[in-house]
C-alpha cells in the first residue's frame, strides 16, 4: 500500500507578502550592523584580506580610511612649495635635504630649531619637517624659520586628528586587554594580549608614511638621487654637521663601499664617540643617520617585514627585521666624534595634552666646543669597523604593540600608495 501523504500546505497571498517582509527585513538590518561594525573598524570588510607576508607582492586595491576635513586640509597643504624660496631661490646640486620628523614637543622643537639655525651650510639646503598630526604651536615655531627653504608636511592619516575612527580611537574598539568576543568589540590584540593604542602605533606609523612620502611622493625630492638626511626633534645639531655629512658622504664609496649610509652621531646614543684619529663603521644608528635612494628602495622592497613584525618601534623593527634581511652587516659610516646628540627624557608617546605628560621644559645645557665648530675629519684616516653588531638575536620576536590586522594593512598602503 502506498502510504497517505499530507496534503500540502498552501499558502494565502497575504502569508507569502508576510513571510517575504519579515525575511528582507531581517536582511536589511543585517547589513546594516555590517556597514556599522566595518565603519567602527574603520574600513570595510571586502578588503579585509588575511594579510599574510607575500601579499604585498602582489597588485592590491589601496583602501586608506576615510578622510575628515582636517585631514584633507592637511593633504592639500602638503602640495605647497617650500617657503623663503625668495631668500633661497636655488640649491647647489650637492645639497642634502635634511628630513626633520616632529610630534608634539614644542620645547624640543625650539632647541633644535635653534641648533639648526646655526649649522655651518644650513642655508644651502631644504629642511622638510613631517609632522605626526597638526598642533598650531609646532606649527608657529617652524612657520618662523627663515634660514633655509623650509617644506612642512602633514601625515593625513595620523590617529592623532582622527578623534572617533581608525586610525583613531573607533567606538567599537578593544581597549587593553578586552577579550574580543565577551565584549564584543574590535581589533587584534598583539602577542601579549594587548590591544592597539593609537598614540603607541603612530610613531611607527609616521615615520614609515614619512619615508614613502619623501622618497617617492613629494615633488621636490622623489627625483632626488643623493642622500637625505634623518633627524628628530630632540637632537641637537651641531654647527659642523651638515659639512661633515657631506665629507662622510663624499668619502664612503672610497673608505667603506659596504657602508649603508652615513651617520651624524654613534648607535649608543649615551655616546659622543671615540675621540680618535679615525673614521668609524658600525651598526646604523637612529641619530642623524642619512642615505640615498637605493638604500630606499631595499628597505621599501621589505616593506612586509616592517610592517608584519609585532614591534611598535621603527627603529627596532629595522634593527631586528628589515636590516637583517639584506644578507650582510648594515655598516654606517661616521666620524670618531658626534655632530648630532639626544637630549631630553620624554619619549615621543609623552606629548602635551596627556593626563600623563611628561614635563620637561627642554632646556638643554650642551657644551658646544671649538672641535664642533668646524669640520673635524680627516680624508687621510683610514677605517675602524666594530665587527660585532650589537643589537637583537635571532627569534627576537619584538615588544608588541603591533598586533591590529588594520595597522598592518595601512602600513601595507602606505607602501604602495605612489606606486600604483
Amino acid at each position: 500500500m502506498i502510504p497517505n501523504k499530507k496534503p500540502p500546505v498552501r499558502v494565502s497571498s497575504f502569508g507569502r507578502f508576510v513571510l517575504i517582509s519579515v525575511i528582507a527585513t531581517s536582511l536589511v538590518l543585517l547589513f546594516v550592523s555590517l556597514i556599522r561594525t566595518n565603519s567602527a573598524i574603520g574600513y570595510d570588510e571586502s578588503v579585509h584580506e588575511n594579510l599574510k607576508p607575500g601579499s604585498v607582492r602582489k597588485h592590491r586595491d589601496i583602501n586608506l580610511p576615510k578622510q575628515n576635513t582636517l585631514s584633507k586640509s592637511l593633504e592639500e597643504r602638503n602640495n605647497l612649495p617650500p617657503r623663503n624660496l625668495d631668500l633661497y631661490p636655488s640649491l647647489p646640486k650637492d645639497h642634502v635635504v635634511i628630513v626633520l620628523y616632529v610630534h608634539n614637543r614644542p620645547q624640543y622643537l625650539k632647541v633644535v630649531v635653534d641648533s639648526l639655525s646655526r649649522v655651518e651650510g644650513i642655508n644651502e639646503t631644504l629642511l622638510i619637517v613631517s609632522h605626526d598630526g597638526y598642533f598650531e604651536e609646532m606649527n608657529k615655531i617652524l612657520e618662523g624659520v627663515k634660514f633655509c627653504q623650509v617644506k612642512q608636511i602633514f601625515a593625513p592619516y595620523s590617529p592623532h586628528i582622527f578623534s572617533d575612527s581608525f586610525p583613531g580611537v573607533s567606538p567599537l574598539d578593544c581597549r587593553d586587554k578586552d577579550d574580543a568576543s565577551e565584549k564584543k568589540c574590535a581589533g587584534n590584540p598583539d602577542q601579549y594580549g594587548n590591544h592597539r593604542s593609537p598614540k603607541i602605533v603612530s610613531l611607527k606609523h609616521h615615520w614609515w608614511w614619512m619615508m614613502n612620502t619623501v622618497w617617492d611622493g613629494l615633488k621636490e625630492t622623489k627625483d632626488h638621487l643623493g642622500h637625505i638626511l634623518f633627524i628628530e626633534e630632540d637632537h641637537y645639531i651641531f654647527p659642523n654637521a651638515y659639512r661633515n655629512l657631506q665629507l662622510l658622504i663624499k668619502l664612503k664609496p672610497k673608505k667603506c663601499s659596504s657602508c649603508y649610509a652615513v651617520n651624524l652621531a654613534p648607535w649608543d646614543v649615551k655616546s659622543r664617540g671615540e675621540g680618535i684619529a679615525s673614521l668609524v663603521a658600525e651598526r646604523m644608528g637612529n641619530v642623524g643617520y642619512s642615505f640615498n635612494r637605493t638604500v630606499w628602495k631595499k628597505i621599501h622592497n621589505k616593506a612586509e617585514e616592517f610592517c608584519f613584525f609585532d614591534e611598535y618601534n621603527w627603529d627596532i623593527t629595522m634593527w631586528s627585521q628589515v636590516y637583517p634581511s639584506f644578507g650582510s652587516p648594515v655598516y654606517t659610516l661616521r666620524g670618531p666624534r658626534s655632530s648630532a646628540v639626544h637630549f631630553g627624557k620624554c619619549g615621543l608617546h609623552q606629548g602635551q595634552g596627556d593626563k600623563d605628560a611628561c614635563l620637561d621644559d627642554g632646556s638643554v645645557n650642551i657644551e658646544v666646543q671649538n672641535d664642533d665648530r668646524v669640520v673635524n675629519i680627516s680624508p687621510q684616516w683610514d677605517v675602524f669597523f666594530y665587527d660585532h653588531q650589537a643589537g637583537y638575536k635571532a627569534g627576537f620576536k619584538g615588544w608588541g604593540g603591533w598586533g591590529d590586522a588594520r595597522d598592518h594593512k595601512l602600513c601595507l598602503d602606505f607602501a604602495s600608495m605612489y606606486h600604483q
